[in-house]
């Protein structure tokens, strides 16, 4: 449940931030990539400014022993570049540029009521589930954004029989 609660604070806080800077705004995006014509160095200040806070906050992470609201610090594994990560990314990159939305702020301007991203964000849905039918199509198992197997209610459900029978063992 904490977990829960300081994942919905740090989204709530994230989308906040997008609001308030302007970033649910597609001609702000594209006007940050449109180095020829009406250059918009409005998100690259908004990443500086991201940029200034995470880094000392990080720093003082770094010195703890465990995080506040987990047991441990994620041991996340070291992703090489393929092929698929290179088309991944060019890809978003294309709908990024094409849009002028990604998936967090689409997603907050959406929820502010911007008509454009009541359209991208059932067609990044599909785009998604789509994805995830040709992976089990190729029998590769669902990944999370870091690379770590994607929970499935398969896996969450002997992860919690697990943890039930470990309670039992005195």
């Amino acid at each position: 449940m904490k977990n829960a609660l300081g994942a919905l604070g740090c989204g709530a806080l994230f989308g906040a931030g997008l609001a308030l800077s302007g970033m649910v705004r597609p001609e702000k995006i594209l006007g940050f990539l449109d180095f020829t014509g009406a250059f918009d160095p409005t998100l690259a200040v908004v990443m500086c400014g991201a940029l200034a806070v995470m880094i000392p906050v990080q720093v003082l992470v770094r010195r703890r022993a465990a995080p506040v609201l987990a047991g441990q610090f994620a041991s996340l594994p070291t992703l090489r570049v393929d092929g698929r990560l290179v088309a991944g990314s060019a890809l978003f990159g294309l709908g990024w540029g094409l849009s002028g939305f990604c998936p967090g702020p689409s997603l907050t301007a959406a929820g502010v009521g911007v008509r454009d991203a009541l359209w991208f964000v059932p067609a990044m849905a599909a785009g998604m589930l789509l994805f995830r039918a040709w992976e089990a199509r190729a029998h590769r198992p669902s990944l999370d954004e870091t690379g770590v197997p994607a929970a499935t209610p398969e896996r969450e459900l002997a992860a919690r029989v697990a943890e039930e029978r470990t309670s039992l063992i005195p």
